[in-house]
């Protein structure tokens, strides 16, 4: 899916925000948006990411927690991410995610 623009969107379990949306093209996110959550630190995690290499941002966000929580935000839009990639590797991306 090299140079074709996919938009993904993933529904977050366990954290404030309900649902994270994002473009991939060529390897690279665009455009990431967040429902709900904290707006001022989501707006800044999603300006730092723009153009950002998708696999080099699952590297960054993955694993990180919120509190007590065993997730984040960040962390749920690293795992859109991987799905989101592994989605455009089989050629075969359903990218309206609405199976969580």
């Amino acid at each position: 899916m090299e140079g074709q623009t996919v938009t993904y969107k993933y529904k977050n379990k366990g954290t404030c925000s309900s649902l994270v949306q994002f473009d991939i093209e060529s390897g690279k996110l665009h455009n990431v948006r967040f429902t709900g959550g904290c707006n001022g630190n989501l707006s800044g995690i999603s300006a730092l990411l723009e153009g950002m290499d998708a696999k080099e941002a699952v590297k960054r966000l993955k694993g990180l927690k919120c509190g007590f929580k065993s997730t984040s935000c960040p962390d749920q839009l690293s795992l859109a991410i991987e799905e989101a990639l592994a989605a455009t590797d089989t050629e075969t991306c359903d990218c309206d995610n609405d199976n969580i």
